[in-house]
């Protein structure tokens, strides 16, 4: 079943194993990715290999458009680092997710935008909010 799953289909590299490796290659490749349930139609994240709703083994990889509202957030401040904000924000698709976002501080009900940023190797969804100039 995939009428009606959030998102549209997301394509994983053959060679990729493991929910985790696949959500990281799909980052590298561009692509703020999630699975949803082929038997349930939930979101689900993080990267699992079963649906948290209903325990199939269904799982399906979808594109995000990166867009939702800030559930939750907070600035941390290290001791021998630049101080960053941390938020919890509902995507579109149905799935929360934990991130950073540039600006500080930021109302919760904020619609923002996710962009991928290279961190050495790494690839990161950063979020902005929405109407802001990046």
């Amino acid at each position: 079943m995939t009428d009606g799953l959030p998102g549209s289909p997301a394509e994983v590299p053959e060679h990729v194993g493991g929910p985790h490796a696949a959500y990281q290659a799909l980052l590298a490749a561009g692509v703020l990715s999630f699975q949803a349930c082929g038997a349930c139609s939930s979101a689900v994240f993080p990267p699992r290999g079963r649906c948290s709703s209903c325990g199939a083994d269904a799982l399906q990889w979808r594109v995000s458009t990166g867009h939702g509202t800030v559930y939750s957030a907070t600035t941390l401040t290290p001791r021998d680092r630049a101080a960053y904000s941390v938020v919890l924000v509902d995507l579109d698709e149905g799935y929360r997710m934990m991130s950073r976002i540039d600006q500080a501080p930021v109302a919760i009900d904020t619609r923002v935008t996710a962009r991928l940023v290279r961190s050495g190797d790494d690839v990161l969804p950063v979020f902005d909010a929405e109407g802001e100039d990046r």
